[in-house]
Parts: structure tokens; C-alpha cells; sequence
């Protein structure tokens, strides 16, 4: 299949004992197939490779084939584990993993204080004290204000520990936080703990599980997020919350390659949506008619119908709900479209939507690897606009 592809010097190279990346441009030829070079040369069969990394072998098609893009640097670390390569044999001479992903040194005293969750010191606020400080947590999130979080949430999950409803609350937020900064495996655990704390709290643990289906399709779980999503979409009857849900099934559909799931689970939720008659967001859901746009145009990407998902972006930007989103949903929207500009080989939108993202929600882009990761392709690619080059400079991305 691999000679097929891509010509019978491929098979030549492999035949000699080495892949096809060491015999030829490295940045010439495209991270999926260098992938699907390495893992031939492996002798591994797709299937073998997908089980491995714990994916399904659909996802790793995906990427051989540049449909799914390696945009995370611990997938490929995982992959290059998996390879038994220095993960810079991937990436690269000229696109070194240092330089795109930020420190967070606040990560390792969350991770502590979520060890210490049967051990929280004795609570020195009162509940109504606690209460204020997640409620201005909550909007400091909204305004992805990542790194004063990071400082913030170890003490606050002391804070709340006496308190089922901010215990559950806080540590969702937690999650929410690690899965921004690339520490889905962590968010995990803190989304799981605030669905423990949650208890027979149907519609408080079906919000928790909220931020369990984001990790879980953080982490490439897109079958497992979708089935949980939806049976705690099952156990509640608050709309922005169920409907949430169902946009977290609806995008876990797509990364899964599911199209029909997709559009049905996201078709629930704009049903949904449309019958919202409050703007109240006690949940922090951030759910209504502009969320379920949104998911439309990343779970449009996610199934490779990028013209679509573009299209679905100009029109959002252009609705009266566009505005009513919080910065931090804004933001992140951004750069989800910048990927897809860039997929459609359209670099310079691709940084335009950058700024219009940093703009919007500084942090978003500066302390996401994602997005550094997107500004470092943009400006290693080609020629860029001056204010994206100045923007990548400011970051450290460029030499």
C-alpha cells in the first residue's frame, strides 16, 4: 500500500534499512506521511500502530492521509514513543517542540492539590466567601485569564472543599483550565473527581461530565466522549446543560468520523437552542444558538469539509450572538478557524484570525500550545504579515 501510494522509492528506501524522511527534503514532505514512512518501515499495520497509541485505526488513516492534523505536541511524543524516535525526527530541525509550547509552573501545584483531595487543609473562608471567589474564578475563564488561574485554583479547591456544589464547580473549572493548556490526562482526573463530588446531584454531574467529555476528546477519546455525553444528557432536564451535551457528543461524533451522528446530535442541540428563553448562564454552559454555530464549524472541519466550516465561520462572526460568547469561547473559535485557513492553504487569514483571536482573549493564544503551534507553522511557512511576525517574535517562535 505504501509503494502504491508513493512511488516504489519508498519501498527502495525501506528495503535499504532506512525511512523514506532520512533520504529526502525532511520539511518537504508532510508530518502524516512521514508518519505512515516511519510506521511502514516499523512494519506495523495500521491497526497495530492504532493500537498502540490507544486510537482507533480510522484516526490514524486520518492522519497518514493530512485530513487530521498533529497539532498537539503530546500526541506526537506518544508517537514517537510508539516509533521508538526522537520525537524530533517528526517535527523536524526547523520546528523544535520547545519553542511552542509556554511553561505553566502553576500546573504542578494544581496537580498537588488535586493529590491531596481526602486530605484539604480546614477551611478558613465561609461559604458565602467561597462562593464569590469561584463565581469570579468562573469569569476570569471566561476571559481566558489562564495563568492567574493557574495560581489561583490550588487555594481554591481548599476553599471549597466543605462545599459539595464548589467543590464540583471548581474542579469542572479545573479541568476546563488543563484541557486549554494541554493537560488533558490531568483534566481528566479533576473532571472525574467533580463528577464523584457531584454524587446524586443528577444535573450538577451531568454539568461535571461536561468537562469529562472534553478531556476524553482531548485525549482522543471520541467514542467514549460521545457515549458519555450522552447518557448524562439523559439524567437532566435543564436544557443549557443537555444541550451542551449534546454539542460535546456532536463533536465527539466528528472526530470519530461519525457524519450522520454528528449532524443529529448537533441538530438536537440547535433544537435546543432555538427554545432558549433566558440569558441566564448559571451552569457556565456558555450554551445558545452562536455555541451551537461554532460546533458546527469545527465538527465540519474535524470531517474534512474545510470550505464548509469557513462558511460556517463567516456566518457566526456575522450573527448578533457572536458577540454575546464569551471571549474565551471567541477566542478559541479563532483559532480553531486559523487551522482550517491554514488546511485550505490560506496562511494569511490563517494569521489574521490569529490576531483577531489575540485581540479578543490575549491568553488564548499565548498560553494555548495549540495556538503557538498554528502562529509557528504560519511564520516558518513563508513570508507573514508584519503583525503576525511580530506577534510570533513577541512569543519566542521565531530564530
Amino acid at each position: 500500500m505504501v509503494s502504491a501510494l508513493w512511488g516504489v522509492h519508498s519501498h527502495d528506501a525501506a528495503s535499504r534499512g532506512q525511512p523514506m524522511t532520512h533520504r529526502r527534503g525532511h520539511n518537504s514532505v508532510p508530518l502524516g506521511r512521514r508518519v505512515a514512512e516511519l510506521r511502514a518501515h516499523r512494519g506495523m499495520t495500521q491497526q497495530a500502530f492504532a493500537d498502540r497509541l490507544g486510537k482507533s485505526k480510522s484516526w490514524v488513516d486520518k492522519v497518514e492521509r493530512g485530513v487530521r492534523r498533529l497539532d498537539r505536541y503530546s500526541v506526537i511524543r506518544d508517537i514517537a514513543d510508539v516509533l521508538r524516535l526522537d520525537p524530533d525526527i517528526l517535527l523536524g530541525p526547523r520546528q523544535p517542540p520547545p519553542t511552542t509550547t509556554p511553561r505553566h509552573d502553576g500546573i504542578n501545584a494544581v496537580r498537588a492539590a488535586l493529590a491531596r483531595h481526602h486530605h484539604r487543609p480546614q477551611r478558613t473562608v465561609t461559604a458565602q466567601q467561597a462562593s464569590g471567589q469561584i463565581a469570579y474564578a468562573w469569569m476570569a475563564y471566561q476571559h481566558a485569564r489562564y495563568p492567574q488561574l493557574l495560581g489561583t485554583l490550588p487555594g481554591l479547591l481548599d476553599a471549597t472543599g466543605g462545599t459539595r456544589n464548589l467543590l464540583a464547580s471548581t474542579y469542572r473549572l479545573t479541568a476546563n483550565v488543563l484541557v486549554k493548556l494541554d493537560h488533558a490526562d490531568l483534566a481528566w482526573l479533576a473532571a472525574d473527581r467533580a463528577i464523584t463530588t457531584a454524587a446524586d446531584d443528577s444535573t450538577l454531574a451531568a454539568t461535571a461530565t461536561i468537562a469529562l467529555a472534553q478531556a476524553l476528546r482531548a485525549l482522543g477519546h471520541h467514542r467514549i466522549a460521545l457515549t458519555t455525553a450522552l447518557a448524562a444528557a439523559d439524567t437532566t432536564d435543564d436544557d443549557t446543560v443537555r444541550g451542551t451535551l449534546y454539542l460535546q457528543a456532536g463533536l465527539a461524533a466528528a472526530g470519530d468520523g461519525d457524519r450522520r451522528n454528528t449532524h443529529d446530535l448537533l441538530d438536537h442541540a440547535a433544537a435546543l437552542a432555538d427554545r432558549q428563553v433566558s440569558d441566564t448562564d448559571p451552569h457556565h454552559t456558555g450554551f445558545g444558538p452562536a455555541a451551537v454555530q461554532t460546533a458546527r464549524s469545527l465538527a465540519a472541519h474535524r470531517l474534512g469539509d474545510t470550505a464548509e466550516a469557513l462558511l460556517r465561520h463567516e456566518h457566526v462572526v456575522r450573527a448578533d450572538g457572536w458577540r454575546h460568547l464569551p471571549p474565551e469561547h471567541r477566542a478559541a473559535h479563532l483559532i480553531d478557524t486559523a487551522r482550517a485557513y491554514l488546511d485550505s492553504s490560506d496562511p494569511a487569514r490563517a494569521g489574521q484570525a490569529l490576531l483577531d483571536a489575540d485581540r479578543t482573549a490575549p491568553a488564548e493564544v499565548r498560553n494555548r500550545p495549540v495556538a503557538r503551534t498554528l502562529l509557528t507553522e504560519i511564520v516558518r511557512g513563508g513570508p507573514a504579515a508584519a503583525d503576525v511576525a511580530r506577534l510570533a517574535a513577541t512569543l519566542g517562535l521565531t530564530r
